[in-house]
């Protein structure tokens, strides 16, 4: 074994330097503590209260599990968010695989149809969503231009008035916004895989079906997983076309947890309530995020 004795002006030098790096990794520490980690620990503590947002928290145990475990509002929110996750784990996962890779296949004007595909994804959700709800407004939208020119099939569909359609409704809104960045996400992934394999498959008389199957999807197996597990966490956190387009209605048709959570903390004022119900939210994608784990490092382990 070898050691290095540094000149003590040299040992000076290394050690202002690590006080520099750390003098420029203190304020964002502090402020993630203060943004993120404070209101998460208080957030654990008012849990197991009935805090009302003005009186002094009473500490009240596993009541609000009780009332969890009973409360069909909060069943009805969640199961809207794995019906959320199941949508968003195939329409836009397939779309977006299938855009990108033709899009791998363009030679030119690709970064032009890349740029129209991620335009969505950059504007502003309540924007996305005013355009929405303007186009399919059953008074002004596309129904009363058809009408117009006799086509009368969409008369009477209320696309987020309808307690059978809301909630796909504004999934399908959410996906029309989300899926170009899938593109582009597999696109760059896909422009990563060798192109001698390509080259290969050809020769032996593929065609782009088998490349896609036995190279491309091989290939961006880690993307893959990764949009997976954002898609995952994502779908239990979504709120804002939810919010934007129906707030939930009608009648809890269109109701995500992360909406319950809000209405219960701001026009309930059962904060406390709330607090528990983001906690088993938070358990929730922590089991994911655990269970994400042991499938890549199974896949690392290959």
């Amino acid at each position: 074994m070898t050691t290095t004795i540094l000149p003590d002006e040299g040992r000076r030098r290394l050690r202002r330097r690590r006080l520099i790096a750390v003098a420029f990794v203190l304020p964002a520490l502090a402020i993630n503590l203060l943004v993120i980690a404070g209101p998460a620990v208080s957030g654990l503590y008012y849990a197991w209260t009935d805090w009302n947002g003005f009186s002094a928290p009473n500490f009240t145990g596993l009541e609000n599990a009780r009332r969890l475990i009973e409360d069909p509002a909060f069943w009805n929110a969640l199961g809207h968010n794995f019906i959320w996750l199941v949508l968003f784990l195939t329409v836009p996962m397939a779309m977006g695989l299938v855009g990108a890779f033709m899009l791998s296949r363009v030679r030119r004007g690709a970064s032009l149809f890349r740029v129209v595909f991620f335009i969505p994804y950059v504007i502003a959700s309540v924007v996305n969503a005013q355009i929405w709800k303007s186009l399919l407004d059953p008074a002004t939208g596309i129904a009363a231009q058809l009408d117009r020119m006799g086509i009368t099939w969409l008369n009477d569909v209320y696309f987020f008035g309808d307690s059978n359609l809301s909630l796909y409704s504004v999934a399908f809104v959410d996906n029309w916004h989300f899926w170009g960045f899938l593109v582009v996400l597999f696109l760059a992934a896909m422009q990563g895989v060798d192109p001698s394999l390509f080259e290969a498959a050809r020769i032996d008389g593929a065609g782009p079906l088998r490349e896609f199957w036995h190279i491309t999807l091989p290939g961006i197996r880690a993307t893959l997983m990764f949009a997976i597990m954002i898609i995952s966490l994502g779908s239990l956190l979504a709120f804002d076309y939810s919010f934007a387009l129906t707030g939930g209605g009608p009648a809890g048709s269109s109701d995500l947890v992360s909406l319950l959570v809000n209405r219960t903390a701001f026009t309930a004022l059962e904060p406390g309530y709330a607090s528990f119900m983001a906690l088993a939210i938070s358990l929730l994608g922590g089991v994911l995020l655990v269970i994400f784990h042991f499938i890549r490092r199974n896949e690392d382990s290959r």
